[in-house]
């Protein structure tokens, strides 16, 4: 870094991240202010800022981009993740290789509906990476037959749970159960998604209206069954829980003391103590059940991209050990890829008791809401 805080030309870049990764935290955060960046998406994406190495003074596992080919070409990606909280990533790496550059500027959107405009261009599709906020569009579009098999070695990168021939998860979000410590223990919430909420004294919250609560109920749906699923949610209605428009908010009322617990997804809970150090709100999880359904991010390889070996090698880039942390830290979303912990006092992805399901099943969301409207949930 110069004495403006900047970082050099490219290959005095690909040197620094080839040697930062047995950086610790004080050095490198020191530098780089990785705690500190505000998600603004203000940040120009020319430096590492938001992308943190060595976090508690640990090494961490993985690839380095510097060990990866280098990125030469135009590339065109449509993305169902927003770019307040992925633009950044996306600048450093095209700011990373002088001959590489995104043609145009990523596409983004609604997952679901960039997913559908790519089926609807059909071969004319300026498409080369879907990059996709959950596993079910991702899906949807392996089974219309456009996306390209990927290389066995990038496959190789996660675990084979989260990842099909056609697409591969990027990082995860685990369905949690945030409670207010000043009220609750641990001890004091079941383990059983079903035994709310009838098992647990306590004022609740969710965000029924919001996409990722629906996806879970979907979960249950596939795992419980209509009747199971049913007399929950009729369970919910008639316990009078708070409503709220999406599961941040639900996460706030918690550490306000406004409620004692709520469902959501994990990482909500992280960005309340991201801004909150103090806050009395912990996680906890359900177990084996759809309380505790893991879904993904991920990206695919469109069937007609232009340079599907440079399509591939930047989905490499989304698997670089940069990358995972960056989506640790950033989105505190969980890393797949081994050797990059989750930020926060969270389990380790393989300590979850995770349901076995296919994830693209969770874009089955229209029975599921008619379910909801039916029993009278209020969206």
């Amino acid at each position: 870094m110069d004495e403006k805080g900047r970082f050099p030309d490219r290959s005095d870049r690909r040197t620094f991240l080839a040697g930062s990764a047995t950086l610790g935290v004080a050095g490198l955060a020191g530098c780089l202010g990785l705690f500190g960046g505000d998600d603004d998406g203000d940040d120009d994406g020319s430096d590492l800022t938001e992308l943190g190495y060595g976090r508690q003074g640990q090494e961490l596992g993985g690839t380095s981009m510097a060990e990866m080919p280098d990125l030469e070409g135009e590339l065109s990606v449509y993305s169902g993740r927003g770019e307040f909280l992925v633009g950044n990533l996306l600048s450093y790496i095209e700011d990373l290789y002088d001959d590489f550059s995104f043609s145009p500027q990523p596409r983004y959107g609604n997952s679901t509906e960039l997913a559908n405009t790519i089926v609807t261009e059909g071969d004319g599709t300026s498409a080369d990476v879907f990059f996709s906020v959950d596993a079910g569009s991702l899906g949807m579009l392996a089974d219309e037959g456009r996306t390209r098999t990927l290389s066995d070695d990038v496959l190789e990168m996660v675990g084979e749970e989260f990842r099909t021939d056609g697409w591969i998860g990027t990082s995860g979000r685990a369905r949690s159960i945030p409670y207010n410590t000043n009220v609750l223990s641990e001890d004091d919430l079941p383990d059983s998604i079903m035994e709310y909420p009838d098992g647990v004294d306590a004022q609740l919250g969710w965000a029924p209206g919001y996409a990722s609560c629906q996806a879970f109920v979907t979960a249950m749906r596939i795992l419980e069954g209509e009747d199971a699923t049913r007399q929950w949610l009729e369970s919910v209605v008639d316990a009078g829980i708070a409503t709220y428009g999406n599961e941040l908010a639900v996460c706030e009322a918690v550490a306000d003391g406004d409620l004692d617990a709520g469902f959501t997804n994990h990482y909500y809970i992280q960005r309340v103590k991201d801004g909150r150090e103090d806050a009395p709100i912990a996680t906890t999880f359900t177990q084996g059940d759809a309380g505790a359904i893991f879904n993904v991010a991920g990206a695919a390889v469109i069937d007609e991209a232009d340079d599907p070996e440079l399509a591939e090698n930047f989905i490499r880039h989304l698997l670089s050990t940069e990358a995972q942390d960056y989506f640790a830290v950033r989105t505190f979303e969980y890393p797949l890829v081994e050797g990059v912990p989750p930020v926060g006092e969270l389990p380790s992805i393989e300590d979850l008791d995770v349901p076995n399901m296919d994830l693209t099943r969770l874009s089955d969301l229209e029975p599921t809401v008619d379910m909801m409207r039916d029993v009278g949930v209020q969206f």
